[in-house]
């Protein structure tokens, strides 16, 4: 597939890193040499300096082969004009375009058509961050969660504490404590290192895992690895935005909710919008000390700091937790704070860069994947893949497990087959529709997966035959 990128920030270079592998063909476009050039030296790929949003720019790019236009720039506009050219100068097929903007967003029903600005699919990563905290509260002591089969599974990863009842315990004594659950563990990091596990893997405190289980099995899972934590009921929110008004209008209804706003005509705009909630609305620096005491953030659950500034978000979370709430999760904007911060410091860690590069890969890949979730800040990935053909026409369907030779750093976790959920043994055989999830450590082997799930060219010509 030939796919054209615009912007080469931290978002366009990562899905080059995803994309690169797998039998595509990246054009990247930037104005700034620099970006260019450090990520040409990296991958194997052509690089088009210039404005995104230009005709030029575009036809350099090869736009008029092009199979998919993603504008990732930090301009909503520059992505939405991009399409627009994509759309009526190349007839480009497909077009992805990040918005930024909650205005453009609420309006997208009316805005992104091909009547209008013709944009396929729109990312909008205020609303996957939003989406993505509202799960994690639901799930105290989960640390990243992720979605598939329509939400019947959930990938959840986990750290294991003394106290867990599977902790000092080999993983085959697992189904003594989960009573037959639908649950497995995919994978186990040590020390930030994955490890090789099986029945006889004893888990360690302070290991990540990471699971798999059907929705309702996620919390008895997490009782394994740690003492189950109680349910939220007080959070405050740092931050006066669209993440955090949003996520306060989700969850007023459930929580007690405190907001804090530094601006003060922005919080007396929030305070009007929630007069009648359970939202307390403060204009306060979050990071006074004698603040947080008064409005006893010793009392807290859970403080999610979602600002626009890393700083912001880092230092409040630190000096809440310091003065006594119970759990901290922050938007981090750039990675390098990620790595700077040890793994205690604040429990999770959430990145709107995952999360767009999740919705983005969902959209763009082929080949019966209908759902991709970046894990472990990009490390290792959740692969959701419905398989299609019979057993002449497919490698898979048809065939035990066990014969199934899978790429280097990939394993299957589970099967959803019709409203059946499944937790795959040696001896389950694939069948034609089955919605099947992949825990992938080695990200490069992913196209040879994708050829493995994939239905032989023969399957669709002879259906296509036998309907003529």
């Amino acid at each position: 597939m030939k796919i054209i990128i615009l912007g080469a920030g931290q978002v366009g270079s990562g899905l080059v890193e995803y994309l690169v592998n797998e039998n595509n063909e990246i054009t990247l476009v930037d104005e700034n040499y620099e970006k260019l050039q450090a990520i040409k030296n990296r991958f194997d790929i052509k690089v088009v300096q210039g404005y995104a949003s230009y005709p030029a720019t575009l036809r350099n790019s090869d736009a008029d082969n092009a199979d998919l236009l993603v504008a990732v720039t930090d301009s909503d506009e520059i992505n939405m004009l991009a399409c627009q050219l994509g759309y009526s100068l190349f007839k480009i097929p497909q077009k992805i375009a990040r918005i930024l903007n909650h205005d453009y967003v609420a309006e997208k029903d009316l805005l992104f058509n091909d009547n209008a600005i013709p944009v396929d699919n729109i990312i909008a990563p205020e609303n996957l961050v939003m989406q993505e905290i509202v799960k994690l509260i639901e799930y105290p002591g989960v640390t990243q969660l992720a979605e598939f089969a329509g939400g019947r599974l959930c990938m959840t990863s986990v750290k294991a504490y003394y106290g867990g009842a599977i902790v000092g315990s080999p993983l085959g004594n697992l189904s003594k404590y989960t009573n037959n659950a639908i649950v497995k563990v995919v994978a186990i990091y040590r020390q930030d290192k994955l490890i090789n596990i099986n029945e006889n893997t004893v888990i360690e405190a302070g290991d990540e895992v990471f699971f798999i289980a059907a929705k309702g099995h996620v919390r008895l899972m997490t009782s394994t690895l740690q003492k189950l934590e109680p349910p939220y009921r007080r959070i405050m929110i740092v931050g006066g935005g669209n993440i955090a008004r949003n996520l306060a209008l989700n969850i007023c209804s459930k929580y007690s909710v405190k907001l804090i706003e530094t601006n003060s005509k922005n919080a007396s705009v929030l305070a009007d919008e929630f007069d009648k909630t359970s939202v307390e609305v403060f204009c306060s620096d979050p990071s006074d000390q004698n603040f947080l005491t008064e409005e006893h953030v010793d009392m807290m659950d859970l403080v999610i700091s979602v600002t626009d500034n890393d700083e912001t978000n880092i230092m409040s979370a630190l000096l809440a937790k310091k003065q006594g709430a119970k759990k901290a999760i922050v938007l981090i904007q750039k990675y390098a704070y990620i790595n700077l911060l040890s793994n205690n410091a604040i429990d999770i860690y959430i990145s709107p860069g995952d999360a767009t590069i999740s919705a983005l890969l969902t959209n763009i890949r082929r080949n019966g994947i209908t759902n991709v979730k970046t894990l472990k800040h990009r490390l290792a990935e959740g692969l959701e893949i419905k398989l299609t053909g019979d057993y002449n026409h497919s490698n898979v369907i048809g065939r035990y497990v066990k014969d199934i030779k899978l790429p280097l750093g990939i394993s299957i976790c589970a099967i959803a087959r019709g409203d059946e959920m499944l937790i795959p043994d040696d001896k389950t055989i694939f069948q034609n529709n089955d919605t099947v999830v992949f825990f992938v450590s080695e990200k490069k082997n992913i196209r040879d997966l994708i050829k493995l799930t994939s239905p032989k060219a023969t399957f669709f010509s002879s259906r296509t035959s036998k309907s003529n």
